[in-house]
């Protein structure tokens, strides 16, 4: 690994959500990395079409819960594996925007916890349950990225993602890394301690003391009271 990495944050939102809770995002951004923004009201549809032909194909579906509500999280999934497929880094943490930053990492906690080189992707599992995927880590140097985040793309893409249990970004970014990990050896860091339940996996994880991913009913305080850590 060299001693020096690229690493990017890239985050996506509306212009709504930047209102209600996306402006702590920036607000409170203290990590000394650059950040690729995507917003569905300015430039995610111009950059990715298939992004806008998926909402328009799909956005009159019968949605019986946010799990299945496939529209609702495409915008997060053509984000992310636009900058996979196009950004010039060495890494890239993908983030929701209801985070909010307290503490800053480093290239040496990168190092550490996310980029190995031979590790696709780092990600917070849970036992029993999907990975809680507002964090994800990709190393952009690693054989196989470009063609995971071609995979991921595809369901929505093709409207495979309905041919799933659920229609969350979750269930997307996990099939399709087990299917790597199965199919092609595919190695990855899973970031939560072992045999975690715990539904806010970020929270208890190691980077908790960082910051704070205010999901969910936590969006309106921006303080996540599961986070012992800050």
């Amino acid at each position: 690994m060299s001693n020096t990495l690229n690493i990017k944050v890239v985050t996506t939102y509306n212009d709504s959500l930047y209102k209600k809770y996306a402006f702590r995002f920036f607000d409170t951004y203290n990590w000394p990395f650059e950040i690729v923004k995507y917003n569905e009201d300015e430039n995610l549809f111009s950059l990715v079409p298939e992004c806008e032909k998926f909402v328009q194909r799909n956005s009159k579906r019968e949605v019986k819960g946010f799990r299945w509500d496939g529209v609702r999280f495409c915008y997060k999934v053509y984000s992310f594996t636009h900058a996979i497929l196009n950004e010039k880094a060495d890494g890239l943490i993908c983030m929701d925007a209801d985070s909010v930053f307290h503490n800053p990492i480093n290239i040496e906690f990168v190092k550490e916890y996310l980029h190995k080189d031979d590790k696709m992707m780092a990600y917070l599992g849970r036992v029993g349950v999907y990975s809680e995927c507002g964090f994800l880590y990709f190393n952009l140097q690693h054989p196989y990225i470009k063609q995971y985040a071609k995979s991921v793309k595809e369901l929505y893409d093709k409207d495979l993602i309905y041919d799933h249990r659920e229609y969350h970004d979750c269930e997307a970014w996990d099939s399709i890394r087990k299917y790597y990990e199965k199919n092609y050896g595919v190695k990855n860091i899973n970031i939560t301690p072992q045999h975690v339940h715990h539904q806010h996996a970020q929270a208890i994880s190691v980077l908790g003391k960082y910051y704070d991913h205010c999901k969910g009913q936590r969006k309106a305080k921006g303080r996540s009271p599961e986070n012992k850590q800050l």
